[in-house]
């Protein structure tokens, strides 16, 4: 009972939290609620045993994906009410886009079914004898190896992006050179000046 009550708990705040994600007019509102929705997933793992998935999630996208969405939003000073001027006319296409995604899900969903070992499998979240962690491992580095390293691979690049947004050349910024502050020597920091009586610097 106690469990029923707790998925249902948490879905709803999932789901609600998602919505917000693409409603809100402020980028750093989505960005809060994404997180809000992050968090609620977590608890929807370990309600199912997966209590490894749920710590990553917290851990991972929480204290490093989400909050370095956070902080490209807040650095980059996008205009978005610029933006927002030629929606409209991106409208009709988007919604197209969007039935075919619906009749996609729809296709999929007629036709999909649970083979019987996948029922019998789906009683526990993970096999007997091992822990949740061990059995992620498992799968991770033998059978979705090259997957895995391809999705390492996507977020190295994804960060690289993020940084190089960040530093763009901008008028009047000063910025650090490192070879210019190792090269200076004591004749270049200080100004030895000879003020004579009554005069000021």
């Amino acid at each position: 009972m106690f469990e029923a009550i707790a998925f249902y708990f948490f879905s709803a705040i999932l789901i609600a939290s998602a919505i917000m994600v693409i409603a809100g007019r402020n980028p750093v509102h989505s960005v809060l609620f994404l997180i809000l929705a992050f968090f609620n997933a977590a608890g929807l793992f370990v309600l199912m045993g997966a209590e490894f998935l749920g710590m990553i999630l917290i851990v991972v996208y929480v204290g490093a994906v989400a909050v370095l969405f956070l902080f490209v939003v807040m650095m980059l000073d996008i205009d978005f009410a610029d933006l927002k001027r030629g929606t409209l006319q991106y409208l009709p296409f988007g919604v197209l886009i969007g039935l075919i995604l619906v009749a996609e899900l729809v296709m999929v969903g007629s036709v999909w079914a649970l083979k019987p070992a996948t029922q019998a499998a789906l009683a526990n979240a993970t096999p007997a004898g091992i822990t949740n962690t061990e059995a992620l491992g498992r799968i991770l580095y033998t059978d979705y190896v090259y997957y895995f390293q391809i999705a390492g691979l996507v977020l190295l690049v994804a960060m690289i992006g993020a940084i190089v947004l960040t530093l763009r050349s901008r008028p009047g910024v000063r910025r650090q050179v490192i070879s210019e502050q190792n090269a200076r020597t004591a004749a270049m920091a200080v100004d030895m000046v000879d003020i004579k009586p009554g005069e000021g610097a």
